[in-house]
């Protein structure tokens, strides 16, 4: 059976501390086709080239700033302390495109990808550019940094995203599924790529063990069951299968890197609830946002 979830250090590649799914990544996950991610860790000064393939790409800095050259353009990338301090530059660069990343003061960054076919062009999206959104209510409350989907990029294959949920609250949630072609639903492979910390209001000794739950289950015939314990640097691939909740446990922030695509005709991100749980989203209406949200610098 495949093995659907990469704790850190499990996917290493060369320089890559992760490499999933992408065209030169040597790790091959039965059945996976249509969805990559790749993470590296610079120090000041150093670079990494990434070879022109035949996937679509979204450089995104987790920790520290960056500049990309692509084509012979130099781009700047104002990143961030931190996945928890709001959104940061991106830069996405298409298909059949090389593209090396350096970083003048060191830090570490993931590479969104998925095989396409379509050319767009090569596009700088700034934090200041990024739709956010404080999605759900009470506890269920998690923000949303929607810099890949549809109505913010013009791209080929990919949805790509990142969540932030405060320490003790649930996202994705209530779990659902998008692994069928039909009418309000599309098929879509998806990653999670998580990091954790200790939550700002929290008074934890050293040394700390910050951690968060990942759930995927069967929607059908196939099967899948995952409960994951997740820290920063760990992969949750999902193939297909209700998936959901992700679990900020209590005392720890809890962020995720998604990307998705699939074989469908049309790049949207439609769901199905699980039946069971699907009634939870009616109780968001008399609850509130998190005060804690929105995070930001």
């Amino acid at each position: 059976m495949t093995d659907w979830v990469y704790p850190a250090g499990t996917a290493i590649d060369g320089p890559w501390t992760t490499s999933i799914g992408a065209a030169d990544s040597t790790l091959v996950v039965p059945g996976w086709a249509h969805t990559g991610i790749k993470i590296a860790e610079l120090k000041a000064g150093e670079e990494l080239s990434l070879q022109a393939a035949a996937e679509e790409r979204i450089i995104i800095p987790l920790q520290g700033a960056f500049t990309a050259v692509v084509d012979g353009e130099h781009y700047a990338l104002a990143g961030r302390r931190s996945v928890f301090e709001g959104p940061s530059d991106v830069l996405y660069t298409g298909i059949n495109t090389a593209v090396s990343v350096a970083s003048p003061a060191g830090g570490r960054f993931a590479v969104a990808l998925a095989p396409a076919k379509a050319s767009y062009p090569t596009r700088l999206i700034t934090a200041a550019q990024t739709p956010v959104e404080l999605r759900g209510a009470g506890n269920c409350s998690r923000q949303v940094h929607n810099f890949g989907t549809p109505a913010a990029l013009e791209a080929d294959r990919f949805i790509v995203c990142e969540v932030i949920t405060p320490a003790g609250n649930w996202s994705s949630y209530p779990p659902h599924k998008h692994d069928e072609e039909k009418d309000g639903e599309t098929n879509l492979e998806e990653i999670y790529y998580f990091e954790t910390r200790v939550a700002q209001d929290s008074r934890a000794p050293e040394p700390s063990d910050p951690i968060g739950y990942a759930r995927v289950y069967a929607s059908d015939q196939r099967p899948i069951d995952v409960t994951a314990e997740v820290r920063t640097g760990d992969v949750v691939l999902v193939p297909y299968g209700w998936h959901g909740p992700a679990m900020a446990a209590p005392g720890y922030d809890l962020y995720y890197l998604n990307v998705m695509a699939g074989p469908g005709r049309v790049r949207e991100w439609l769901i199905s609830d699980d039946p069971h749980h699907g009634w939870v989203r009616e109780t968001w209406d008399k609850a509130t946002i998190d005060p804690r949200l929105p995070f930001t610098p």
